[in-house]
């Protein structure tokens, strides 16, 4: 982990729907971790423009959670990747979650933490290129220790 403060965690998008669908399981734990203060949120304007998507088309009776979870948390949006990072991570992960990934290892963070299969395969990869992926139940397992 990065020598801060806080440890900075970029959050997918599949983590905040869930946390918000479900406040009782793993995502559930990281959201309201993150409303405690326990890490510094960041996500991409992709994440947010996604989970925004998500909840309208999918869960609507959630929107003003997310509303409400957006406005009274500390969150960092970082910028958009540049392209030639997003190309050298479709190796890795896959063109979908490449911009997600490539966010996330240029924005600095000490973990991206997804629930997606495609992230979580490719983890020890990403390490060794500086990413740390973990899913919701590891990353709460981490930081409780």
């Amino acid at each position: 982990m990065a020598a801060r403060d806080r440890i900075r965690v970029f959050l997918d998008s599949n983590v905040i729907f869930s946390g918000l669908y479900s406040g009782q399981g793993p995502p559930g734990a990281v959201l309201e971790q993150a409303v405690e203060g326990r890490f510094s949120m960041i996500v991409s304007r992709q994440v947010l423009d996604e989970v925004v998507r998500t909840v309208s088309g999918r869960l609507p009776e959630a929107l003003p959670s997310l509303r409400e979870l957006l406005v009274n948390m500390p969150l960092e949006v970082c910028g958009d990747p540049d392209p030639s990072a997003v190309e050298a991570w479709s190796q890795l992960v896959g063109a979908d979650d490449a911009p997600i990934a490539a966010a996330a290892s240029a924005a600095e963070v000490d973990f991206l933490v997804s629930g997606d299969s495609h992230f979580l395969e490719a983890a020890a990869a990403a390490e060794r290129k500086g990413l740390r992926i973990v899913s919701p139940t590891a990353f709460i397992a981490q930081i409780q220790t």
